[in-house]
């Protein structure tokens, strides 16, 4: 009977640690939250997803699996939430309990904003992880002694600071088919990076509308695509950055016009790229159709052959 026990208890050890999530698999996971939370409040997501990777022990703790609670953070007079209790630094401690991990995400960065300890940290530089992780460890955000060096540790073995230049881990393709849900959290706080940018029909063609703070990266990752892809279907070089409110394609523009589109007579201050992105035509076949070369620009007034030479 003691073999059989002993037996039970090394598979169940076994499938417990085969379930257990990795920090691969948790920042590939969540990284996008962290890059919008920066994007929204100025911390650094090197910060965010190394926290959330010490705090949730890679979102395999029971307060991260039951909870939602990523960060540790406990209830405060102030929070008016659910709640849920646990042994920490004093027995049957208050926690905040959330609906979903965004919920915990966002509650994160508004419990830097708003609570004046923090405030320093908001003057610094943005990309200086190091500094912000000593300034968490002053202001009291964890007793462990070395926890900003564990932090720092942290971000610098998994490369997280590529976070903050919002250059992705790992791409998260495969998580467009389980999309974060965000019930009972008001959609005027929350954010879904994994379908932040709603796909319009532009000139027959998928597009989406760049956002502050995007990058082609960023869109790239949210539609499952290389990010080569965008800088080819948009005819912009590596390292563009999209401004506000700029058409992004998300699939390769046509070699010509609609037919309702024969021409285009040019305006003032019009570009050849200008032109290839409002009818969705590739560049380089709409240069070739108007005999211009790469680089060459139309003057005011000139007709630009959209379909035929």
């Amino acid at each position: 009977m003691r073999y059989s026990l002993t037996v039970i208890l090394f598979f169940l050890a076994i499938h417990t640690a085969s379930s257990q999530q990795s920090r691969h698999d948790y920042i590939s996971r969540y990284q996008m939250l962290a890059i919008e939370e920066m994007n929204r409040s100025g911390i650094p997501a090197s910060i965010t997803m190394a926290q959330a990777c010490l705090e949730s022990g890679d979102g395999n703790s029971e307060l991260a699996r039951k909870s939602n609670n990523h960060f540790g953070i406990k209830c405060k007079s102030t929070w008016r939430g659910k709640k849920v209790y646990h042994d920490d630094d004093h027995k049957n401690e208050c926690f905040r309990k959330y609906n979903s991990v965004e919920e915990s995400f966002v509650d994160h960065t508004n419990f830097l904003m708003e609570n004046g300890r923090y405030q320093f940290l908001f003057e610094l530089d943005p990309t200086d992880y190091k500094s912000w992780a000593r300034g968490l460890k002053k202001a009291g955000y964890a007793t462990a002694s070395h926890y900003d060096k564990t932090l720092i540790k942290i971000i610098e073995d998994f490369k997280l600071y590529r976070l903050d230049y919002k250059i992705a881990y790992e791409q998260i393709g495969a998580y467009q088919k389980n999309p974060v849900i965000n019930e009972g959290i008001s959609n005027t706080l929350t954010i879904n990076p994994y379908r932040a940018h709603q796909v319009k029909n532009i000139n027959r063609l998928d597009a989406v509308v760049a956002k502050e703070g995007d990058t082609y990266e960023i869109i790239a990752q949210e539609f499952n695509l290389k990010n080569w892809e965008l800088y080819k279907f948009n005819d912009q070089p590596k390292g563009y950055v999209p401004r506000e409110n700029e058409v992004v394609y998300i699939q390769n523009k046509k070699r010509r016009a609609a037919k309702e589109n024969p021409a285009h007579r040019v305006e003032e201050g019009e570009t050849m790229h200008y032109i290839s992105q409002m009818y969705g035509i590739r560049l380089k076949p709409l240069l070739r159709r108007n005999q211009m070369k790469p680089g060459e620009q139309p003057q005011p007034g000139q007709i630009i052959q959209l379909r035929k030479k």
